[in-house]
């Protein structure tokens, strides 16, 4: 007789496994069915994105600017203490070699005096310190040991100076590497974003830019720029005869600038100095906080931790080097980036 069995149940926890999967399964599939390929960014979204790299490498060109010009200033200090230590040594050698003659004069007459003879195998420093000693020299002897005193404190003062000027010079060297290699990483990065866009989106770019530099060069042409100061418009001239060179971080002209190397190089043509980074530029003059108050020649300065400068050219516009890839222009200082700060009248 044939055995009837029921057929064996799945489990309950089985089911519930299974139902699970297969949920996920089709949730998987939803939403791989509805998921958009990665899309590449727009032309604004890069512009955008490229307009922020400059900025971020703008504020690392001022600091290697105020490193590459520390780093010139310390080699200057350098080699004046050195010239000044080799002086003095020729100075302390004459001195030593006067008190040499005295002792052979005295031994040519067999009465050397035993104080000289001690001094002469002896530091001067540790020998006058000895003051039961001075009785026995003669007041020239004295006088002569006291500048050859004065002079090795004074010779061992400047080594040290120019030893400590030294390291920071190391200090100021790896700073500069440094900061020019964070400059090269930030361009190198907008030149990435950059040659994602077509031919077409660069040549849409750079109509929009001439646009708006040939804008801002009519509103400064039919404004009034006769209020500047006689020093401030010669320094605006200078800088409008370099409309057109291109930006490059680092450099004061005449071929390239960059913002603080324009300013800085235009007001060396008005025969006005004034440093050569913009946050130095910002701490000289008298300062305007209001734009109504500003007149053409004017430093003017923008992000809060003003790294970047140009000079007002009337109208709400500046003559700026602007950042990589532009050039020496006139520009709106609404489109500048970042907030108007203040100007600086020189």
């Amino acid at each position: 007789m044939a055995s009837h069995r029921r057929p064996k149940q799945p489990s309950r926890t089985r089911v519930t496994v299974l139902t699970t999967a297969a949920a996920a399964a089709v949730a998987f599939s939803a939403q791989a069915a509805n998921a958009a390929p990665s899309e590449k960014p727009n032309k604004d979204e890069v512009k955008s994105r490229v307009d922020k790299l400059y900025q971020d490498a703008e504020q690392a060109t001022e600091a290697f600017d105020g490193a590459k010009e520390k780093q010139e200033k310390l080699q200057k200090e350098i080699s004046g203490l050195q010239d000044k230590v080799a002086r003095g040594q020729d100075e302390l050698n004459r001195l030593r070699d006067g008190i040499g003659t005295m002792a052979s004069a005295q031994y040519r007459t067999g009465s050397i005096d035993p104080s000289v003879q001690l001094f002469l195998s002896s530091n001067p420093d540790d020998y006058l310190d000895k003051a039961s000693t001075l009785d026995q020299l003669s007041s020239q002897q004295v006088e002569a040991l006291k500048k050859i005193q004065e002079k090795q404190r004074e010779l061992a003062q400047e080594r040290q100076e120019a030893a400590d000027k030294l390291k920071d010079l190391a200090a100021t060297r790896t700073e500069l590497g440094k900061n020019k290699q964070e400059v090269q990483g930030k361009l190198a990065a907008a030149q990435k974003l950059l040659n994602s866009l077509t031919a077409q989106e660069k040549q849409q770019l750079a109509a929009e830019q001439n646009r708006a530099s040939r804008a801002s060069e009519r509103s400064v042409l039919s404004g009034d720029t006769g209020s500047a100061s006689g020093r401030a418009a010669a320094a605006f001239a200078a800088a409008q005869s370099m409309i057109g060179r291109p930006y490059s971080y680092g450099a004061t002209g005449t071929a390239e600038f960059d913002c603080s190397g324009l300013t800085s190089w235009a007001y060396g043509q008005a025969g006005v100095s004034i440093p050569r980074t913009s946050q130095e530029q910002a701490n000289i003059g008298t300062r305007i906080y209001s734009v109504n108050d500003l007149k053409v020649g004017d430093l003017v300065f923008f992000f809060n931790d003003i790294h970047h400068v140009g000079l007002y050219a009337g109208n709400g516009q500046i003559l700026h080097a602007p950042r990589t890839g532009t050039f020496v222009r006139y520009e709106s200082m609404s489109t500048i980036g970042g907030p108007f700060m203040f100007g600086v009248r020189v």
